[in-house]
């Protein structure tokens, strides 16, 4: 089996997409044989082996498993990917850049008589370039590819955590930086208070009146849950609408429109080593355009590296996995921000 079968191999297993007549836990022993095979036919690692270079493809293959499966999970999330986050995967030295268009102006319409050039001339915005500041991310982990060899352990065990813990701190990243550029900017209409019904509804109107598009809602479960108890009094006299909105709460936990305008949950998240939210959840956010304000960027290529096990007291071996990835926030429309307290 050539490498880039076995990384297409373990990139499915690890997403449950096996191949042909192949069962799981068929495509698993298959890709466990292939790396053993890497290791020179040994289900054991040997430091000095490793040392010597006699199976460099086997850390080369396991990390390029393991960037593909952090990439490709973090986009599972296709609509707020979609709608939020613009992601770009570059090679190591190339250029990170992503246009941001000036969409916040338009141009003045004038009456004008017929044969008439005699307007005041306005300057084409042409917006902004920006790049995405990357920083190198690592993970330390030991004994587990040894376990995997010698079939003690799923591969799958082995990327899972690891895969996981990259893409949530790059979604908590994203999100608190999203969630401090609203606090800070000066482009947006801010409200605050307890919820008014009202008042969200002015704030969808100025957003699709500046931008010209259809807006949305994004909060978390709990701020789209604020909505629900001042709607659905609201409606007990229209059984219709109250069925609606009950049905929604009772299936999703809030209500899936509001007022015509799609809610839209960002799924809360602990920041890493905490029991503590990462996201507001005081917070609506009305956003409308094709502009996707996070910007995301993985730079070069993930990298294991092997620690010595004479250097620990327990002989274990370690191997650090690390790979490079930016976050900023850039937006070229207006949106909306409701904080309730």
């Amino acid at each position: 089996m050539d490498r880039n079968a076995i990384v297409r191999l373990g990139v499915d297993a690890y997403h449950g997409n096996v191949q042909g007549n192949f069962s799981m836990r068929d495509s698993l022993e298959t890709l466990r044989k292939a790396l053993v095979d890497l290791n020179g036919g040994s289900t054991k690692l040997s430091y000095k082996k490793i040392r010597d270079g006699e199976c460099a493809g086997l850390f080369s293959v396991v990390e390029e498993i393991l960037q593909k499966t952090i990439v490709e999970g973090f986009q599972d999330n296709d609509f707020l990917f979609q709608t939020l986050i613009d992601f770009k995967s570059v090679a190591l030295g190339d250029e990170n850049d992503f246009y941001i268009p000036d969409n916040d102006i338009l141009y003045v319409v004038s009456d004008v008589s017929r044969g008439n050039q005699a307007l005041r001339r306005q300057r084409i915005e042409s917006g902004t370039h920006i790049q995405v500041p990357t920083t190198l991310k690592g993970i330390k982990i030991y004994e587990e590819l040894d376990r995997v060899l010698s079939g003690r352990v799923d591969f799958n065990e082995l990327i899972d955590k690891v895969a996981r813990s990259f893409k949530q701190q790059i979604y908590v990243d994203a999100m608190t930086a999203f969630q401090a550029m609203a606090e800070t900017d000066s482009i947006y209409f801010p409200t605050a208070g307890s919820f008014n019904e009202n008042k969200l509804v002015d704030i969808i109107n100025h957003v699709e009146a500046a931008t010209g598009k259809k807006a949305y809602i994004f909060g978390t479960q709990q701020a789209l849950r604020k909505i629900n108890l001042t709607v659905l009094q609201d409606a007990a006299n229209n059984s219709n609408i109250a069925e609606q909105a009950r049905n929604d709460v009772y299936t999703m936990g809030y209500m899936g429109k509001f007022n015509g305008t799609d809610c839209i949950k960002l799924n809360q998240v602990h920041t890493p080593g905490t029991n503590t939210f990462a996201l507001d959840n005081d917070k609506l956010y009305i956003i409308a355009g094709d502009s996707k304000p996070i910007k995301v960027v993985n730079e070069g290529e993930a990298t294991i590296y092997l620690g010595n096990p004479y250097h620990n007291a327990d002989l274990s071996q370690e191997f650090l996995y690390t790979d490079s990835y930016g976050v900023a926030v850039a937006m070229s429309e207006k949106m909306g921000i409701y904080t309730m307290t």
